[in-house]
């Protein structure tokens, strides 16, 4: 009764993945949560990270502007010093010396200058940069928590499958229950459904191939009834259906509580027309043949408790 659950792997492989610096890793499946608590953490300091680069580059907005400001003033110093014309004449030596001296001073405060205002704007660069790499890594960052929240909700929603399906066949506070005679649908077969052994309708209406089959989590035995997809696929007997959704392996899947522990499962279904607590006449339409990829087919199971039993028999076959 147990079944592949391909979300766990999901969500591990999820837990793995890395992105840029936004590396998030967990041991295993079980610690989802924890996987979820640390991408969560990573999104925290991106969005920290992303305030603080953002702060400090409208910081560097204004020193940027002066150092530029003050490379222009200097510029223009040294370029006044230095031009043709504005040498000292009639000073001597000394004087020569002193000028000199200016031009020298002027031009390390100019080189100085530049190279703090190449410095600020590398800077802002830096931040720049940070910035996009920041808005990246979150961006795939969310990705990855969407989906490992879809990951987790498929989990929970497999979870509620599974224990409804186990349910299906517990038979709880319905141990009263009984179908009798096909719900108005004469069968000429008074009485219940162990009664009606060998005497059951074919599930499917039409004409349609039979051949042994089981799916993963149960050792059959089951039926795999060849019919054209779309073909009405039937209660075999009066009952109560008990389950009505996809699960595992039988895709969608109708089950139907017949009395005295008696189920019929059918699998494999294009489509669902019935619902939960349902109580359905024999020979009435439970939905249609569906196509997993192997071809259209019904899988079809009789049940006795949780335990398989050769459905053949009971068809007649």
């Amino acid at each position: 009764m147990t079944s592949k659950r391909p979300w766990i792997a999901l969500l591990a492989a999820l837990a793995m993945t890395s992105v840029g610096h936004a590396a998030v890793q967990v041991d295993a499946a079980p610690q989802g949560s924890l996987a979820l608590a640390a991408l969560d953490r990573r999104i925290a300091d991106l969005d920290a990270e992303e305030q603080s680069s953002k702060k400090e580059l409208a910081d560097i907005g204004p020193q940027i502007h002066d150092a530029h400001l003050q490379v222009l003033a200097r510029g223009r110093e040294f370029y006044k010093l230095t031009r043709a014309g504005m040498l000292p004449v009639g000073g001597g030596f000394d004087a020569l010396v002193r000028h000199a001296m200016k031009v020298e001073r002027s031009r390390r405060l100019l080189e100085r200058g530049l190279d703090v205002e190449k410095k600020v704007r590398g800077r802002g660069t830096e931040l720049a940069h940070s910035l996009e790499r920041v808005a990246k890594d979150r961006e795939a960052l969310a990705g990855q928590r969407t989906a490992m929240d879809a990951a987790r909700i498929a989990m929970e929603d497999e979870k509620r499958r599974q224990a409804a399906f186990d349910l299906a066949f517990d038979g709880s506070g319905r141990s009263d229950y009984v179908a009798i005679g096909g719900g108005g649908v004469d069968l000429g077969t008074p009485g219940g459904f162990q009664t009606s052994r060998g005497k059951l309708l074919f599930p499917v209406v039409g004409r349609a191939d039979v051949r042994n089959g089981k799916r993963d989590g149960t050792d059959g035995p089951g039926l795999e009834i060849l019919a054209p997809l779309n073909s009405v696929v039937r209660a075999i007997f009066a009952g109560r259906i008990a389950f009505a959704d996809r699960y595992g392996a039988y895709g969608r899947i109708v089950i139907v509580d017949h009395g005295e522990h008696f189920y019929s499962v059918s699998g494999n279904l294009g489509s669902i027309d019935v619902h939960v607590g349902d109580d359905i006449s024999a020979g009435e339409r439970l939905g249609t043949v569906g196509d997993d990829g192997q071809g259209a087919m019904l899988y079809f199971e009789i049940r006795h408790g949780s335990q398989t039993v050769p459905p053949a028999p009971w068809l007649g076959l």
